[in-house]
């Protein structure tokens, strides 16, 4: 099936960052994407964030680079009242960079 619109390339690097966040209540049984400035980032990159301590109800279902130096995480509540993240808790995000990002497969893999 003849595509030229995946992207190839090899990754330029892999790295763990240490960010302090402070992320506002997640209302009942919802999800919500709440965006934090992490110097550096960009719209290319690939993310995944650990929260560095359990909260009964509330997990991370989801994160990406919303815009240049833009971190998004969306959190999941399911209990039936608000949960606030701790404050000022230092999150692990994984950053895999390509190295180029949007080119086309050469035509032998299409």
């Amino acid at each position: 099936m003849p595509s030229s619109d995946i992207a190839r390339g090899n990754i330029l690097y892999d790295t763990l960052l240490a960010v302090t966040l402070s992320p506002s209540e997640v209302d009942a049984l919802t999800t919500a994407e709440q965006t934090f400035t992490v110097p550096g980032l960009q719209t290319t990159d690939m993310v995944s964030v650990q929260k560095p301590t359990a909260q009964a109800g509330l997990g991370i279902v989801g994160a990406r680079v919303s815009a240049p130096n833009t971190l998004a995480i969306t959190f999941v509540n399911v209990t039936e009242s608000g949960i606030t993240p701790t404050a000022s808790q230092t999150y692990i995000v994984r950053v895999t960079r390509p190295s180029n990002p949007g080119q086309p497969l050469p035509p032998a893999l299409v």
